[in-house]
């Protein structure tokens, strides 16, 4: 099982790190060994401080697919959560600046939040879902799906180009504006369309 990630993927988002605009959807991967265990608290890692949080809606797939149509793409997926891309930012910095890849910045151990899962035919149209990211009551990420430069099925038909995808893969979508450094003993908790699937407390 792997975790596929988009970056860039609004416009928003690019503008508030100064990040240019790309032409086709950026891909990077995190190990299964990113996921956060249920129940467990997020650590801020030893080797950064200036750890972000980006809110995301994800996809997880439900059969191996490759070079997958964007008009097929649908029939790859029924179920849609929300989580979290926590990002060693000041790390990430670093290692671009020498053009180096981002994996220790974006792939360390607990880098990774998934939420509970709804099923995608409670939704009339994945493409316009609403979401957010509350840090101790106070909203600070929202987004809709709308907003995404690249749709889910296109991002599924681009990604499979590359990746064999396989069951119980996991599409990270992209973040909204709004990401931010998160401190010990913040309480995050993540809403789509409503719903809350995920509480985190960072130590």
């Amino acid at each position: 099982m792997k975790l596929i990630c988009i970056g860039r993927n609004y416009a928003a988002h690019i503008d508030e790190l100064k990040n240019e605009r790309p032409t086709e959807p950026v891909v990077f991967i995190k190990p299964d060994s990113a996921i956060l265990p249920k129940e467990q608290d997020f650590y801020i890692p030893e080797f950064s401080n200036d750890v972000h949080h980006e809110v995301e809606v994800l996809v997880k797939i439900k059969k191996v697919g490759k070079h997958i149509a964007p008009q097929f793409a649908h029939k790859y997926y029924d179920e849609i959560g929300l989580g979290i891309d926590f990002t060693a930012r000041d790390l990430q910095s670093k290692l671009k600046e020498k053009g180096l890849p981002w994996e220790k910045a974006k792939g360390f151990d607990g880098s990774a939040v998934v939420g509970s899962w709804l099923p995608k035919s409670k939704f009339q149209n994945v493409d316009n879902l609403t979401f957010s990211l509350s840090k101790n009551g106070e909203k600070v990420q929202q987004g809709n799906t709308s907003l995404m430069l690249w749709k889910i099925d296109e991002l599924i038909a681009h990604v499979s180009t590359y990746f064999m995808l396989k069951k119980g893969d996991i599409l990270f979508t992209g973040t909204p504006a709004g990401v931010g450094k998160v401190s010990p003993n913040d309480y995050l908790s993540g809403m789509l369309e409503g719903e809350q699937l995920f509480e985190i407390n960072v130590r």
